[in-house]
């Protein structure tokens, strides 16, 4: 029986040498991967907006003092239009995906409503798009060494400071991404 690993409720980070720029310097939280392909969200590229344009856009009310002024990510290049609010875990959405224990991923409106009054999640992350992967296109980049999975670190998740989340979720198995050659892994 052939045993095939998935990197549900990973990060995966751009090799220095990926130069795609959609995922140069990258670090996506894969929500899942199975058979059929990969879906993750990128955790540290700014859409260049804050919540509070969101909340104009589909004319919700806000009572949250800090909402507005959070920062909108932009998730990857597909469906760019559509939010996706990773967050920690509880509460139930109209539309969510249990990720992990800990992590869901939901796409409803309802969530953002919450976010807005101050009765959302803990922690969450709004993101414009996502990044997807067919079947077995995620395998064949690893491959390639386009890609470096880590475990899932809440912190680097919600807290760590954008700009540092490349280098820091790399830390997270002792490599120094910065030291790394484009030409890694190849003879």
């Amino acid at each position: 029986m052939k045993h095939t690993n998935y990197f549900n409720n990973q990060f995966i980070i751009a090799m220095p040498g990926l130069s795609e720029p959609n995922f140069f310097h990258t670090v996506t939280y894969l929500c899942q991967h199975n058979s059929d392909g990969a879906l993750g969200i990128v955790i540290n590229r700014s859409a260049d907006m804050k919540l509070g344009e969101v909340f104009q856009q589909m004319d919700i009310n806000v009572t949250s003092s800090i909402a507005s002024e959070v920062m909108v990510y932009a998730g990857g290049p597909l469906q760019q239009d559509r939010g996706f609010v990773l967050h920690t875990a509880g509460t139930s959405w109209d539309v969510s995906m249990n990720v992990s224990d800990t992590i869901s991923l939901t796409t409803s409106k309802d969530i953002i409503e919450a976010i807005a009054q101050d009765k959302g999640p803990e922690n969450y992350i709004v993101a414009l798009g996502y990044a997807g992967w067919g079947q077995g296109q995620i395998e064949k980049e690893f491959l390639e060494n386009s890609w470096l999975n880590t475990p899932f670190n809440k912190n680097i998740l919600f807290d760590s400071p954008i700009n540092y989340r490349w280098q820091n979720a790399a830390k997270e198995i002792g490599v120094d991404i910065n030291l790394l050659t484009v030409n890694a892994g190849h003879g």
